[in-house]
């Protein structure tokens, strides 16, 4: 594969995981925070799964890291 076509996707791969990951924790933050405005008595519930739940979407996003650090590998 060409040099310049292993960059792209390294970039590729960096920017659509970083992007995606970014707007599914907003939205996940959001709906937590509505969920704690409507049952304040339920927070540290829900504030247990939000981490747990923001911990696992940047994982996937170091994961993606790895895949784009695996094809700078081969350049």
């Amino acid at each position: 594969m060409a040099t310049g076509t292993i960059a792209i996707a390294a970039a590729l791969v960096l920017a659509l995981t970083a992007c995606a990951t970014a707007i599914a924790q907003g939205i996940t933050a959001s709906h937590a925070m509505d969920a704690i405005a409507r049952q304040p008595e339920a927070a540290g519930g829900i504030r247990g799964a939000l981490v747990i739940s923001l911990a696992l979407m940047e994982a996937l996003t170091i994961y993606g890291m790895l895949v784009a650090f695996m094809l700078v590998g081969k350049i």
